[in-house]
């Protein structure tokens, strides 16, 4: 798809989204722009229906070389949130482990999980962080995952937001209202999560399919009722008073980890980066675990929060990484069949497909979390 044909296709679904007159702000046609050159399937599916998702064909994912030094590059995503992975990031942890192996490090920024996948898929990315929701749409997509890793749930980072003045008091007044989510998203789960909890289906509410840069604009204007999203947007919002929180991932709606993946072939080609990555973000998990002060002040400029508010949203985040054991993969086929019984994926998938074996995960996850299974 060229990049005139990608906006008009994301005009169209805005339009969609918020009714035939309503004009997209600049911001969010300059967004549309530059992601129609550079997402395809799973960005472009918003406003479609999943049976007309086409899969994107696998490309190559081993490291490339670079510049004259020979040197191998490993793309890993950037984290914007209070994580470990842009504790990893800001200390150049990595680059000064992997160097001496030959590898440099780059980090690729992405609106969110399915955008990651995507970029996984075509050899944009080699190691992506989501939650559990897009791996299973990319799996279902054809792309051949490999789940290295699971992560604290975080549910508390993850709210249901309505605007500040707005007449909602519970999850039942929204029905019949317009709520946004990153389609295949942690906040596309918890939606399901949330309505099902109070004895409501997904078709209650009106969904509009967004990714969270024209969420953020369509939340602010007034054109949804609500947004379920991740950190730092809840936040920024709430200060703003733009949005209030009406519910979070907390309290047991969250029962998901989040995941740290690659593809087969970058797994079996370079298996000594991920045993050093996973190294890497275990110490850094401790670290920013036992120091809320110190990783404030590191990541303010990053998540654009200042120190103090970051100190405050430490305890939303539970910072450790999770052994891979049979309840997880269980946990994982549970939510992959959930999507498939409401026709939101194009067919059954059997997540194990992208698990390694108990021997394989031995060989590259940190003693200290396997000592915690």
């Amino acid at each position: 798809m060229d990049s005139e044909r990608a906006f008009k296709f994301k005009r169209r679904s805005f339009k969609f989204a918020f009714g035939k007159h309503q004009n997209i702000t600049r911001r969010s046609a300059l967004f549309a722009l530059g992601y129609g050159l550079v997402l395809s399937t799973t960005l472009f599916s918003c406003s479609q229906s999943p049976s007309n998702t086409q899969p994107q064909a696998a490309t190559s994912s081993t490291v490339k070389t670079t510049g004259n030094n020979g040197n191998k590059l490993v793309r890993i995503v950037r984290s914007k949130q209070l994580t470990a992975l842009a504790v990893l990031e800001q200390k150049r942890i990595l680059e000064k482990r992997l160097e001496p192996l030959g590898y440099k490090v780059e980090w690729p920024e992405f609106a969110a999980g399915p955008q990651q996948l995507e970029a996984l898929n075509a050899g944009g990315l080699n190691i992506a962080s989501t939650a559990e929701s897009p791996a299973i749409f990319s799996q279902a997509a054809g792309t051949p995952l490999v789940y290295l890793a699971a992560n604290s749930s975080d549910g508390r980072a993850v709210s249901l937001l309505v605007p500040f003045n707005s007449s909602v008091k519970s999850v039942k007044d929204l029905i019949g209202k317009k709520v946004a989510f990153q389609k295949a998203s942690i906040g596309h789960y918890l939606l399901l999560r949330a309505l099902e909890r109070e004895g409501l289906k997904l078709t209650d509410v009106e969904s509009v399919a967004l990714p969270p840069p024209d969420a953020n604009v369509a939340f602010s204007q007034g054109k949804v009722d609500a947004w379920f999203i991740w950190e730092p947007f809840v936040t920024r919002n709430v200060q703003n008073k733009v949005g209030r929180v009406l519910t979070d991932g907390g309290n047991g709606l969250r029962d998901t980890n989040n995941y740290y993946s690659t593809t087969r072939k970058f797994y079996e080609e370079n298996p000594e980066v991920i045993k050093i990555f996973l190294e890497e973000l275990n110490k850094a998990q401790n670290w920013a675990n036992n120091n809320p002060k110190k990783i404030a002040k590191l990541l303010a400029q990053t998540t654009q929060l200042d120190a103090v508010t970051l100190e405050s949203m430490h305890e939303k985040y539970d910072f450790f990484l999770v052994a891979i054991t049979e309840k997880i993969i269980s946990k994982q086929q549970e939510v992959a069949d959930k999507w498939y019984s409401l026709k939101l994926i194009p067919k059954k998938v059997n997540v194990r497909d992208g698990f390694l074996t108990p021997e394989q995960y031995t060989e590259i996850t940190p003693q200290e979390v396997l000592a915690k299974k």
